[in-house]
């Protein structure tokens, strides 16, 4: 979870974002981008419902979700069993990539070296290249077998 400083800082950014399409950054907002804030990685509705983010009405929750990612505040992760899992988009936390649990479908978020960065951002290139695709950004995720599940 980012410190206060860095949430205050995020709320500000999404507030202006919001603030530039003409739409109002309730509490109920500011709830779920906290909730989804303190999230170790992309979460579904249900599971922010379950959090955090269980005092804003379901039904103001899911058109929440749906407003910042029309906006682009949320980045949507399509997951392998067809579920929608939500997170801060990139230009407020920063770039990174994910573990994802083929059984469970959780996905978690990691880091990598700004060396195996470099490296990934010339993989990305090159194969975009092949295809005739100027690369604009790169995802990664990494598929295995959570903790829970290897059980």
């Amino acid at each position: 979870m980012a410190g206060t400083g860095a949430s205050t800082e995020i709320h500000e950014l999404v507030r202006r974002k919001l603030s530039e399409a003409a739409i109002r950054y309730t509490s109920g907002r500011r709830t779920v981008v906290t909730a989804i804030q303190m999230a170790s990685g992309p979460r579904t509705a249900a599971e922010l419902a379950s959090g955090p983010a269980g005092s804003v009405p379901v039904s103001s929750l899911y058109r929440t979700l749906s407003l910042f990612d029309d906006t682009g505040i949320l980045k949507k992760h399509h997951g392998s069993h067809g579920i929608a899992r939500y997170e801060l988009a990139d230009w407020l936390t920063g770039h990174h990539h994910h573990v994802v649990c083929v059984a469970c479908g959780a996905i978690e978020d990691i880091g990598v070296s700004d060396s195996a960065e470099s490296e990934l951002n010339a993989i990305a290139s090159s194969l975009g290249s092949q295809a005739g695709f100027r690369v604009l950004d790169h995802v990664l995720e990494v598929e295995g077998v959570c903790p829970d599940c290897d059980r």
